[in-house]
């Protein structure tokens, strides 16, 4: 299971609060520990969520890009020729 970039950011936020306001000095080590290793997460999860983004994007012109263009002639018979035609 992936965990979200805001789950972790979250948890890391948790954490420092938790390290910020311990009185045991053990406590506060560790807590603060464990929010270092969420801040960790959260990036690699921000990385990623921005690749697939960057992906979606990509896959969307490409699509764009391979969309037959209707021709003049079949704007002409639309009803609305401004617009063009839906799907021919």
């Amino acid at each position: 299971m992936e965990l979200s970039s805001t789950f972790c950011r979250m948890h890391e936020t948790v954490q420092s609060d938790r390290a910020a306001n311990a009185i045991l000095q053990n406590v506060r080590l560790v807590a603060e520990k464990v929010a270092k290793a969420w801040g960790a997460v959260a990036l690699a999860a921000e990385q990623r969520e921005a690749r697939r983004e960057r992906t979606r994007v990509i896959a969307d012109m490409a699509a764009l890009r391979n969309e037959p263009v209707p021709s003049e002639e079949d704007r002409l018979l639309s009803e609305n020729p401004d617009r063009g035609c839906e799907n021919p």
